[in-house]
């Protein structure tokens, strides 16, 4: 059994890493963010949690984003990832591809849809909270049965 998770930006979190978001992390064994990390500093306090696969956003413009890709295919136990910050973006087929699930940010909207039997995972966004959205991440976990992917709501506390 593998877990991940994704900021939003998973997906974002615009320079704000909440410890809520941090005990949320707690106990996955790898993190993706999908973008608009916003501080250096965020991705070095993920990385203790655990290994982190991030991707630059459209705020991520800094000289210590410029290493950082603007996509990125990775594959975590059986399961292929293809990361990307905007949806609107995405300029493959993924269930050809033999893509399992899509991480984006962008919208700061969580969601969790299957098309093709390809899961779109958005985890929302864990950092200032935006557009009166809830503050949220996800988990995926990673089974021999299946995907079960969770949309963390970490408003009440935030």
């Amino acid at each position: 059994m593998l877990q991940c998770c994704g900021l939003e930006s998973s997906r974002n979190t615009h320079g704000l890493l909440r410890p809520e978001a941090e005990q949320g992390l707690a106990g996955v064994a790898h993190i993706i963010h999908a973008g608009d990390i916003g501080r250096a500093d965020v991705l070095v306090r993920l990385g203790r949690i655990a290994p982190v696969t991030a991707i630059r956003g459209n705020i991520d413009t800094g000289d210590w984003a410029k290493h950082y890709p603007d996509t990125h295919a990775v594959r975590l136990g059986e399961r292929s990832f293809y990361v990307l910050h905007d949806l609107q973006e995405l300029q493959i087929d993924p269930a050809v591809c033999g893509i399992d699930v899509v991480v984006s940010g962008h919208s700061h909207r969580p969601r969790i849809q299957t098309i093709d039997d390809v899961l779109y995972l958005n985890p929302g966004s864990a950092g200032p909270r935006r557009f009166k959205l809830p503050v949220t991440l996800a988990t995926l976990e990673i089974t021999p049965s299946g995907l079960r992917p969770v949309i963390h709501d970490l408003s009440r506390t935030a």
